[in-house]
């Protein structure tokens, strides 16, 4: 399994996409797009590509994880 070159939440971009959620999550491209389709995921789209706000990203992995704020 490849390490994550994100060490810190700071470190991520504004703007996820799926690549990096992989990276972040370790799952595949699939993995990623199915998850970004998903109805509570925090995903929006621009044109035909889709994007996930960092801070929304963060929350959501808090609120799946317990540990809602």
């Amino acid at each position: 399994m490849q390490d994550c070159k994100y060490k810190t939440y700071e470190e991520l971009p504004l703007m996820l996409n799926a690549k990096n959620l992989t990276e972040v999550l370790g799952i595949s491209i699939a993995s990623a797009y199915e998850l970004m389709h998903e109805k509570d995921f925090p995903s929006f789209r621009v044109g035909s590509r889709m994007f996930i706000n960092r801070d929304k990203f963060i929350a959501w992995v808090d609120e799946k994880s317990g540990e809602k704020k």
